[in-house]
């Protein structure tokens, strides 16, 4: 009895040093079913929200891939900062082509915080993949986000945004069918490079050269003392005031003085001429109210005072 014991453990202990090698064999020609990891460390998300309010937020230097549907509405959101100019990439791979009854548009969209739809730099927003092939790319690069901007331009600022991906034109039969999305995000510049190009002014457009002085009739031009990076830059000399009897009067004499002179007496004339307009006519003027006398009592007598 217990040389048989023995003989059958011994054939099962065989039969699993030869299974072992077999299974681990087995387990490294298989691929494995769970996502490798980003670029950054950080393993891909397997899930997208379909509203604003279930999107599935991105860490930074995170990707996403997620099993989908054809005509599923499909949400995430990431954080930009001030400088920062972010691109979404959008690999969707399509059903098989003998599944699909024709070719599909896929759109993918970027809005920010407050469901605004920016626009994009660059990249291939809308594209459309035929009939035989096996997956569509779609990307989206937005402005470089600043750190401040006036309500109504609709600048990005710093803050969450969200990429929308649909399909925006497919054959009603093929909804539906499985599809596959990755999407990878990318940014360039920080806050080193938050000020957009063209903010601020280098150096003067048309460098001063005693702005505001004209050049007198016969005079001659001199090099400047200070000239200009060109080559044969030039200074023009300023002009000699022509004296008048009543410049001593009038320092600053100009036109405006005569304007106003002229405005003074303009406004006189229609002044009198208003008045002799308005005034009342010549004539005979109506005589004052002189009320009648009033008549005395036959019977009334004059006081007379006595006489001494």
């Amino acid at each position: 009895m217990h040389r048989h014991l023995r003989t059958g453990l011994t054939a099962l202990a065989g039969g699993l040093l030869t299974l072992g090698p077999a299974t681990a064999a087995r387990a490294d020609a298989a691929p494995s079913a769970s996502p490798s990891p980003s670029a950054g460390g950080i393993a891909p998300a397997t899930t997208a929200g379909t509203s604003f309010l279930t999107a599935t937020n991105l860490a930074p230097g995170q990707d996403a891939t997620v099993a989908a549907s054809t005509g599923d509405y499909l949400y995430w959101g990431f954080g930009a900062s001030e400088g920062q100019t972010p691109t979404a990439t959008l690999t969707v791979t399509l059903p098989p082509a003998a599944d699909r009854h024709g070719p599909q548009t896929w759109t993918v969209e970027l809005l920010d915080g407050l469901r605004r739809r920016q626009a994009c730099t660059a990249g291939t927003q809308i594209a459309t993949a035929a009939p035989s092939a096996p997956s569509v790319t779609v990307s989206c690069t937005l402005r470089q986000i600043r750190s401040w901007a006036e309500p109504w331009s609709g600048d990005p600022l710093p803050g969450t945004y969200y990429v929308k991906l649909s399909a925006t034109d497919a054959p009603q039969q093929d909804l539906g069918l499985p599809t596959t999305a990755q999407l990878h995000i990318s940014s360039t510049g920080d806050a080193d490079d938050a000020q957009p190009e063209g903010g601020a002014l280098k150096a003067p457009l048309v460098p001063p050269v005693h702005a505001g002085v004209t050049l007198a009739p016969d005079a001659t031009a001199l090099p400047s003392a200070t000239p200009s990076p060109g080559a044969g830059a030039v200074a023009a000399t300023p002009a000699g005031r022509v004296a008048h009897w009543y410049s001593d009067w009038f320092s600053q004499w100009n036109s405006r003085w005569g304007w106003t002179l002229a405005g003074g007496v303009l406004a006189a004339l229609a002044g009198v001429g208003g008045f002799t307009l308005t005034r009342h006519p010549r004539g005979r003027r109506p005589g004052a109210y002189r009320p009648g006398a009033v008549p005395r009592p036959a019977s009334a007598e004059r006081y007379t005072p006595d006489r001494l």
